[in-house]
């Protein structure tokens, strides 16, 4: 919602600004259709970064909430329209699955708009849960 680059570059400039954050590269911008949620929303605006960090996964999640928060985001309606979203979709060669955290994302492997702009930047990548390279899921995408 609202000024939808702004708001990414916003949080990319936070996440480059916080403690524990080394360095952060991030993909082209990638405009989708939203998948699920209620009906009549606009497009989405996607990206994918690739953050060096000293922090552990639960206290990046953590980082990565309070940046939404502070950017004004309210969690109202799942897959519903919103000004920003953060999600931690791997972490180093970790599973993880925890209450609070399921790392690599869960749906990681179904969603297209995830998984482009992260080809773009670590296509080489291998998911730890299946084995195969982040361009290999992607590929085998209908």
């Amino acid at each position: 919602m609202g000024d939808r680059c702004a708001h990414i570059e916003a949080a990319v400039g936070q996440l480059r600004s916080a403690t524990g954050v080394v360095s952060v590269a991030l993909s082209s911008l990638y405009e989708t259709e939203p998948v699920g949620g209620p009906p009549g929303q606009g497009r989405y605006l996607n990206a994918a970064a690739c953050v060096e960090t000293t922090l552990e996964p639960e206290a990046f999640l953590e980082l990565l909430m309070v940046i939404e928060r502070e950017l004004g985001r309210v969690r109202r309606e799942r897959w519903g329209p919103r000004i920003i979203d953060l999600d931690l979709l791997l972490f180093d060669d970790r599973v993880i699955d925890s209450p609070g955290l399921t790392v690599p994302h869960p749906r990681m492997h179904e969603r297209r708009f995830v998984l482009e702009p992260l080809a773009e930047i670590g296509g080489a990548v291998i998911d730890p849960r299946s084995g195969r390279t982040i361009s290999e899921i992607l590929m085998s995408l209908p």
